[in-house]
Protein backbone atom coordinates (compact mmCIF):
# COMPACT_ATOMS: atom_id res chain seq x y z
CA UNK A 1 0.00 0.00 0.00
CA UNK A 2 1.33 3.45 -1.27
CA UNK A 3 2.11 6.45 1.52
CA UNK A 4 -0.98 8.32 0.45
CA UNK A 5 -3.36 5.28 0.75
CA UNK A 6 -2.37 4.47 4.12
CA UNK A 7 -2.75 8.17 4.88
CA UNK A 8 -5.58 7.96 3.22
CA UNK A 9 -7.30 5.01 4.87
CA UNK A 10 -6.02 6.45 8.47
CA UNK A 11 -7.53 9.47 8.24
CA UNK A 12 -11.41 8.02 7.11
CA UNK A 13 -11.09 5.85 10.31
CA UNK A 14 -10.43 8.93 12.30
CA UNK A 15 -13.81 10.84 12.76
CA UNK A 16 -14.67 10.10 16.49
CA UNK A 17 -10.95 11.10 17.69
CA UNK A 18 -11.26 14.26 15.79
CA UNK A 19 -14.75 15.16 16.74
CA UNK A 20 -13.21 14.21 20.65
CA UNK A 21 -10.08 17.07 20.12
CA UNK A 22 -12.84 19.38 18.28
CA UNK A 23 -15.04 19.04 21.50
CA UNK A 24 -12.33 19.80 23.62
CA UNK A 25 -11.22 22.89 21.80
CA UNK A 26 -14.61 24.41 21.26
CA UNK A 27 -15.18 24.11 25.02
CA UNK A 28 -11.94 26.20 25.89
CA UNK A 29 -12.53 29.89 25.59
CA UNK A 30 -10.19 31.85 23.60
CA UNK A 31 -11.21 35.09 22.77
CA UNK A 32 -8.90 37.44 20.53
CA UNK A 33 -7.76 39.39 24.18
CA UNK A 34 -8.03 36.35 26.47
CA UNK A 35 -3.95 35.20 26.00
CA UNK A 36 -4.01 32.81 29.17
CA UNK A 37 -7.42 30.66 27.08
CA UNK A 38 -5.81 31.08 23.50
CA UNK A 39 -2.65 30.11 24.92
CA UNK A 40 -4.62 26.75 26.44
CA UNK A 41 -5.82 26.11 22.60
CA UNK A 42 -2.40 26.02 21.28
CA UNK A 43 -1.07 23.88 24.33
CA UNK A 44 -3.87 21.33 23.69
CA UNK A 45 -2.69 20.97 20.24
CA UNK A 46 1.04 21.01 21.18
CA UNK A 47 0.61 18.13 23.33
CA UNK A 48 -1.75 16.13 20.24
CA UNK A 49 1.44 17.06 18.02
CA UNK A 50 3.60 15.92 21.05
CA UNK A 51 1.82 12.58 21.41
CA UNK A 52 2.41 11.46 17.44
CA UNK A 53 6.01 12.28 17.81
CA UNK A 54 5.45 15.70 16.04
CA UNK A 55 8.23 18.34 17.75
CA UNK A 56 6.73 22.03 18.08
CA UNK A 57 7.87 25.48 18.82
CA UNK A 58 6.19 27.95 20.57
CA UNK A 59 6.82 31.88 20.17
CA UNK A 60 6.30 34.29 22.97
CA UNK A 61 3.53 36.65 22.43
CA UNK A 62 3.65 39.44 25.17
CA UNK A 63 0.27 40.98 24.07
CA UNK A 64 -1.77 37.85 22.95
CA UNK A 65 -1.36 34.59 22.32
CA UNK A 66 1.49 32.24 21.85
CA UNK A 67 2.42 31.71 18.21
CA UNK A 68 2.42 27.34 17.77
CA UNK A 69 3.89 25.81 15.03
CA UNK A 70 4.67 21.76 14.37
CA UNK A 71 6.98 20.49 11.48
CA UNK A 72 6.24 17.35 9.93
CA UNK A 73 9.93 16.31 7.70
CA UNK A 74 9.64 14.90 4.50
CA UNK A 75 10.35 11.67 2.43
CA UNK A 76 12.61 13.59 0.50
CA UNK A 77 11.78 16.34 -2.55
CA UNK A 78 11.53 20.14 -2.24
CA UNK A 79 12.88 21.84 1.09
CA UNK A 80 10.53 24.76 0.83
CA UNK A 81 7.52 24.05 3.43
CA UNK A 82 4.12 23.32 2.96
CA UNK A 83 2.48 25.46 5.33
CA UNK A 84 -1.05 24.61 6.97
CA UNK A 85 -2.47 28.05 8.85
CA UNK A 86 -5.09 28.73 11.25
CA UNK A 87 -5.86 30.85 14.23
CA UNK A 88 -7.13 29.70 17.56
CA UNK A 89 -8.64 32.98 18.88
CA UNK A 90 -12.41 33.31 18.12
CA UNK A 91 -14.59 36.93 18.45
CA UNK A 92 -16.51 35.41 21.32
CA UNK A 93 -15.98 36.60 25.03
CA UNK A 94 -15.11 34.90 28.18
CA UNK A 95 -17.85 32.58 29.41
CA UNK A 96 -19.35 31.59 26.47
CA UNK A 97 -17.87 27.89 25.91
CA UNK A 98 -19.40 27.36 29.43
CA UNK A 99 -23.04 29.10 28.42
CA UNK A 100 -22.74 27.40 24.82
CA UNK A 101 -20.65 23.91 25.43
CA UNK A 102 -19.98 21.87 22.02
CA UNK A 103 -23.08 19.87 20.92
CA UNK A 104 -24.19 17.82 17.85
CA UNK A 105 -27.70 18.08 16.33
CA UNK A 106 -28.80 16.40 13.39
CA UNK A 107 -24.88 15.69 11.78
CA UNK A 108 -24.09 20.36 12.57
CA UNK A 109 -21.44 20.98 15.33
CA UNK A 110 -22.25 24.29 17.48
CA UNK A 111 -20.74 26.20 19.95
CA UNK A 112 -17.83 28.64 19.73
CA UNK A 113 -15.24 28.94 16.87
CA UNK A 114 -16.61 25.47 16.27
CA UNK A 115 -15.67 26.28 12.06
CA UNK A 116 -13.93 29.72 12.57
CA UNK A 117 -12.23 27.95 13.21
CA UNK A 118 -11.28 25.53 15.56
CA UNK A 119 -12.86 23.04 12.67
CA UNK A 120 -9.68 23.95 10.42
CA UNK A 121 -7.02 23.76 13.15
CA UNK A 122 -8.44 20.02 14.46
CA UNK A 123 -7.96 18.79 10.62
CA UNK A 124 -4.80 20.39 9.99
CA UNK A 125 -3.54 18.61 13.23
CA UNK A 126 -4.74 15.12 11.84
CA UNK A 127 -3.39 15.55 8.27
CA UNK A 128 0.28 16.53 10.07
CA UNK A 129 -0.07 13.56 12.19
CA UNK A 130 -1.11 11.10 9.26
CA UNK A 131 2.27 12.16 7.08
CA UNK A 132 4.28 11.86 10.43
CA UNK A 133 2.61 8.24 10.90
CA UNK A 134 2.86 7.16 7.24
CA UNK A 135 5.72 9.80 5.43
CA UNK A 136 5.03 10.51 1.70
CA UNK A 137 4.99 14.26 2.26
CA UNK A 138 6.88 15.79 -0.62
CA UNK A 139 7.99 18.52 1.62
CA UNK A 140 8.09 19.68 4.69
CA UNK A 141 4.65 20.25 6.64
CA UNK A 142 4.62 23.37 8.61
CA UNK A 143 1.32 23.87 10.87
CA UNK A 144 1.09 27.60 12.16
CA UNK A 145 -1.14 28.24 14.78
CA UNK A 146 -1.45 32.06 15.36
CA UNK A 147 -3.43 34.09 17.85
CA UNK A 148 -4.84 37.30 16.83
CA UNK A 149 -6.39 37.05 13.31
CA UNK A 150 -9.77 38.30 14.62
CA UNK A 151 -8.40 41.54 15.25
CA UNK A 152 -6.03 41.85 12.77
CA UNK A 153 -3.15 39.74 13.16
CA UNK A 154 -1.89 43.05 14.77
CA UNK A 155 1.57 41.03 16.17
CA UNK A 156 1.30 37.69 14.14
CA UNK A 157 1.43 38.94 10.83
CA UNK A 158 5.30 39.31 10.89
CA UNK A 159 5.42 35.59 11.77
CA UNK A 160 2.76 34.86 8.70
CA UNK A 161 4.99 36.96 6.15
CA UNK A 162 8.49 34.88 7.17
CA UNK A 163 7.15 31.53 6.93
CA UNK A 164 4.66 31.92 3.25
CA UNK A 165 8.25 33.82 2.06
CA UNK A 166 9.76 30.81 2.64
CA UNK A 167 7.26 28.06 1.73
CA UNK A 168 5.84 26.34 -1.44
CA UNK A 169 2.34 26.64 -0.89
CA UNK A 170 0.08 28.13 2.03
CA UNK A 171 -3.89 26.21 2.73
CA UNK A 172 -5.09 28.52 5.15
CA UNK A 173 -7.81 26.16 6.86
CA UNK A 174 -10.84 28.79 7.43
CA UNK A 175 -13.87 27.30 7.21
CA UNK A 176 -15.20 26.05 3.63
CA UNK A 177 -18.17 28.09 2.69
CA UNK A 178 -22.12 26.63 3.05
CA UNK A 179 -21.93 25.80 -0.45
CA UNK A 180 -18.90 23.51 0.12
CA UNK A 181 -16.66 26.03 -1.96
CA UNK A 182 -13.30 27.47 -0.96
CA UNK A 183 -11.99 30.94 -1.12
CA UNK A 184 -9.46 32.36 -3.94
CA UNK A 185 -10.13 35.76 -3.52
CA UNK A 186 -10.81 38.62 -0.26
CA UNK A 187 -11.00 41.58 0.03
CA UNK A 188 -8.53 43.88 2.47
CA UNK A 189 -9.42 46.22 4.74
CA UNK A 190 -8.59 49.30 7.09
CA UNK A 191 -9.62 49.71 10.28
CA UNK A 192 -9.42 53.18 11.35
CA UNK A 193 -10.31 55.67 14.47
CA UNK A 194 -11.14 59.01 13.68
CA UNK A 195 -10.83 61.11 17.25
CA UNK A 196 -12.19 64.96 17.17
CA UNK A 197 -11.33 67.86 19.48
CA UNK A 198 -13.40 70.56 20.11
CA UNK A 199 -14.11 72.80 23.20
CA UNK A 200 -16.69 72.52 25.57
CA UNK A 201 -19.07 75.12 27.02
CA UNK A 202 -22.89 75.29 28.57
CA UNK A 203 -24.97 74.63 26.07
CA UNK A 204 -27.41 77.29 27.36
CA UNK A 205 -25.24 80.04 29.09
CA UNK A 206 -22.64 80.33 26.87
CA UNK A 207 -23.20 78.35 23.62
CA UNK A 208 -21.22 80.71 21.88
CA UNK A 209 -17.88 80.04 23.19
CA UNK A 210 -18.29 76.32 22.50
CA UNK A 211 -16.37 74.06 19.41
CA UNK A 212 -18.68 71.12 18.62
CA UNK A 213 -16.90 67.86 18.24
CA UNK A 214 -19.66 66.35 17.56
CA UNK A 215 -20.75 68.10 14.50
CA UNK A 216 -17.15 67.80 13.23
CA UNK A 217 -17.78 64.26 13.35
CA UNK A 218 -21.25 64.33 11.89
CA UNK A 219 -19.62 66.64 9.02
CA UNK A 220 -17.02 63.90 8.42
CA UNK A 221 -19.30 60.93 8.40
CA UNK A 222 -21.78 62.47 5.70
CA UNK A 223 -18.13 62.93 3.35
CA UNK A 224 -16.61 59.62 4.30
CA UNK A 225 -19.90 57.35 3.32
CA UNK A 226 -19.50 59.06 0.03
CA UNK A 227 -16.27 57.14 -0.20
CA UNK A 228 -18.21 53.68 -0.92
CA UNK A 229 -18.39 52.30 -4.74
CA UNK A 230 -20.51 49.46 -4.64
CA UNK A 231 -19.63 48.33 -8.13
CA UNK A 232 -15.73 48.61 -7.50
CA UNK A 233 -15.81 46.62 -4.73
CA UNK A 234 -15.40 49.16 -1.86
CA UNK A 235 -16.90 49.99 1.13
CA UNK A 236 -16.92 52.49 4.02
CA UNK A 237 -18.75 52.07 7.20
CA UNK A 238 -18.60 53.91 10.00
CA UNK A 239 -19.66 51.17 12.43
CA UNK A 240 -18.96 53.00 15.64
CA UNK A 241 -19.69 56.61 16.79
CA UNK A 242 -19.03 58.31 20.33
CA UNK A 243 -18.70 61.73 21.61
CA UNK A 244 -19.80 64.30 24.18
CA UNK A 245 -19.74 65.14 27.64
CA UNK A 246 -23.28 65.57 28.36
CA UNK A 247 -26.57 66.91 26.61
CA UNK A 248 -25.73 70.46 28.10
CA UNK A 249 -22.61 70.42 27.12
CA UNK A 250 -21.22 71.44 23.79
CA UNK A 251 -19.12 68.34 22.91
CA UNK A 252 -15.63 68.71 23.25
CA UNK A 253 -14.40 65.25 21.97
CA UNK A 254 -15.81 63.06 19.78
CA UNK A 255 -14.95 59.52 17.94
CA UNK A 256 -15.69 57.11 15.46
CA UNK A 257 -14.48 53.74 13.93
CA UNK A 258 -13.88 53.17 10.74
CA UNK A 259 -14.35 49.81 8.10
CA UNK A 260 -12.51 49.89 5.04
CA UNK A 261 -12.74 47.06 2.49
CA UNK A 262 -11.42 46.98 -1.12
CA UNK A 263 -10.84 44.81 -3.99
CA UNK A 264 -7.24 45.56 -5.67
CA UNK A 265 -4.12 47.05 -3.83
CA UNK A 266 -4.32 50.00 -5.72
CA UNK A 267 -8.02 51.18 -4.14
CA UNK A 268 -6.35 51.29 -1.22
CA UNK A 269 -4.47 54.24 -1.86
CA UNK A 270 -6.74 55.57 -3.41
CA UNK A 271 -9.13 55.38 -0.73
CA UNK A 272 -6.47 56.49 2.22
CA UNK A 273 -5.96 59.37 0.29
CA UNK A 274 -9.54 60.55 0.27
CA UNK A 275 -10.23 59.51 3.95
CA UNK A 276 -6.97 61.37 5.09
CA UNK A 277 -8.12 64.26 3.13
CA UNK A 278 -11.67 64.34 5.27
CA UNK A 279 -9.83 63.55 8.65
CA UNK A 280 -7.84 66.88 8.57
CA UNK A 281 -10.36 69.18 6.71
CA UNK A 282 -12.02 71.55 9.33
CA UNK A 283 -15.87 72.00 8.82
CA UNK A 284 -16.28 73.05 12.47
CA UNK A 285 -13.89 76.27 13.22
CA UNK A 286 -11.72 75.51 15.76
CA UNK A 287 -12.22 71.73 15.80
CA UNK A 288 -8.48 69.51 15.69
CA UNK A 289 -8.94 65.66 14.24
CA UNK A 290 -6.14 62.57 13.93
CA UNK A 291 -6.60 59.33 12.43
CA UNK A 292 -5.09 56.61 13.53
CA UNK A 293 -4.67 52.78 11.74
CA UNK A 294 -6.25 50.41 13.96
CA UNK A 295 -5.65 46.80 12.24
CA UNK A 296 -5.07 45.83 8.77
CA UNK A 297 -5.53 43.17 6.06
CA UNK A 298 -4.10 42.16 2.66
CA UNK A 299 -6.73 41.70 0.14
CA UNK A 300 -5.85 37.93 -1.03
CA UNK A 301 -5.70 38.33 -4.79
CA UNK A 302 -5.61 34.94 -7.08
CA UNK A 303 -2.14 34.31 -8.69
CA UNK A 304 -1.46 31.84 -11.90
CA UNK A 305 0.35 29.53 -9.17
CA UNK A 306 -2.70 29.98 -6.49
CA UNK A 307 -4.91 28.90 -9.46
CA UNK A 308 -2.56 26.09 -10.49
CA UNK A 309 -2.83 25.34 -6.47
CA UNK A 310 -6.40 25.63 -6.98
CA UNK A 311 -6.77 23.07 -9.94
CA UNK A 312 -4.65 20.85 -8.12
CA UNK A 313 -6.86 20.54 -5.01
CA UNK A 314 -10.21 20.68 -6.89
CA UNK A 315 -8.68 16.94 -8.35
CA UNK A 316 -7.90 15.71 -5.21
CA UNK A 317 -11.40 16.63 -3.88
CA UNK A 318 -12.83 14.90 -6.86
CA UNK A 319 -11.58 12.03 -5.88
CA UNK A 320 -12.71 11.80 -2.44
CA UNK A 321 -16.26 12.47 -3.98
CA UNK A 322 -16.62 16.33 -3.41
CA UNK A 323 -16.93 19.29 -6.22
CA UNK A 324 -15.57 22.08 -5.11
CA UNK A 325 -14.87 25.63 -6.44
CA UNK A 326 -14.00 28.92 -5.61
CA UNK A 327 -15.48 32.17 -4.41
CA UNK A 328 -14.84 35.61 -4.05
CA UNK A 329 -15.69 36.68 0.25
CA UNK A 330 -15.61 40.17 1.75
CA UNK A 331 -14.35 38.88 4.40
CA UNK A 332 -10.79 38.98 5.19
CA UNK A 333 -8.29 36.79 6.69
CA UNK A 334 -4.71 35.87 7.27
CA UNK A 335 -4.27 34.49 3.48
CA UNK A 336 -3.81 37.76 2.64
CA UNK A 337 -1.09 38.18 4.05
CA UNK A 338 0.68 35.49 2.38
CA UNK A 339 -0.59 35.90 -0.92
CA UNK A 340 0.74 39.50 -0.22
CA UNK A 341 4.16 38.26 -0.25
CA UNK A 342 3.59 35.92 -3.02
CA UNK A 343 2.97 32.53 -1.63
CA UNK A 344 0.72 30.08 -3.60
CA UNK A 345 -2.39 30.04 -1.25
CA UNK A 346 -5.90 29.13 -0.69
CA UNK A 347 -8.09 29.67 1.64
CA UNK A 348 -11.23 28.37 3.57
CA UNK A 349 -9.88 24.72 3.12
CA UNK A 350 -11.32 23.77 6.42
CA UNK A 351 -14.65 21.88 7.71
CA UNK A 352 -17.57 23.29 5.73
CA UNK A 353 -19.47 25.71 8.11
CA UNK A 354 -21.82 28.99 8.25
CA UNK A 355 -23.12 31.88 10.52
CA UNK A 356 -19.27 32.31 11.63
CA UNK A 357 -19.33 34.68 14.66
CA UNK A 358 -23.04 34.11 15.71
CA UNK A 359 -24.44 31.96 18.05
CA UNK A 360 -25.84 29.64 15.81
CA UNK A 361 -22.77 29.08 14.17
CA UNK A 362 -22.41 25.50 13.17
CA UNK A 363 -19.89 22.89 11.37
CA UNK A 364 -20.81 20.04 9.42
CA UNK A 365 -19.72 16.70 10.94
CA UNK A 366 -19.52 14.90 7.93
CA UNK A 367 -16.91 17.42 6.13
CA UNK A 368 -14.42 16.69 8.32
CA UNK A 369 -12.63 13.49 6.79
CA UNK A 370 -13.21 14.48 3.32
CA UNK A 371 -11.85 17.27 3.59
CA UNK A 372 -8.93 16.74 5.57
CA UNK A 373 -8.37 13.73 2.80
CA UNK A 374 -8.87 16.27 -0.20
CA UNK A 375 -5.75 18.50 1.80
CA UNK A 376 -3.54 15.32 2.27
CA UNK A 377 -4.35 14.33 -1.17
CA UNK A 378 -3.41 17.28 -2.76
CA UNK A 379 0.04 17.82 -0.73
CA UNK A 380 0.76 14.14 -1.77
CA UNK A 381 0.34 15.06 -4.97
CA UNK A 382 2.85 18.15 -5.22
CA UNK A 383 5.80 16.33 -6.66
Amino acid sequence: MTHSAQVMDWLASQKGEMLALLEELVNLDSGSYDKAGVDRVGERLASFFESHGIPVSRQANESFGDIFSATVASSGGSNAPVVLMGHRDTVFPKGEAKRRPFRIVDDRAYGPGVADMKGGLVMNAFVAAAFHKFGGAPAPIVVLTTSDEEIGSLTCRPTIEEVARNARAVFNSEPGRPTGNVVTGRKGAVFMACTVTGKSAHSGAAFQNGISAVNEIAHKIVHLEDISDLEAGVTLNVGLVSGGQSVNTVAPSARIEIDLRYVRPDQRDAAMARIEGIVQKQYVAGTQSALTITGEFAPLVQSRSSAELLSAYQQAMTSVGERVEGEFSGGCADSGFTSLVGCPTICAVGPVGGFPHTPEEYLEVDSLVPRAQGLALTISQMA
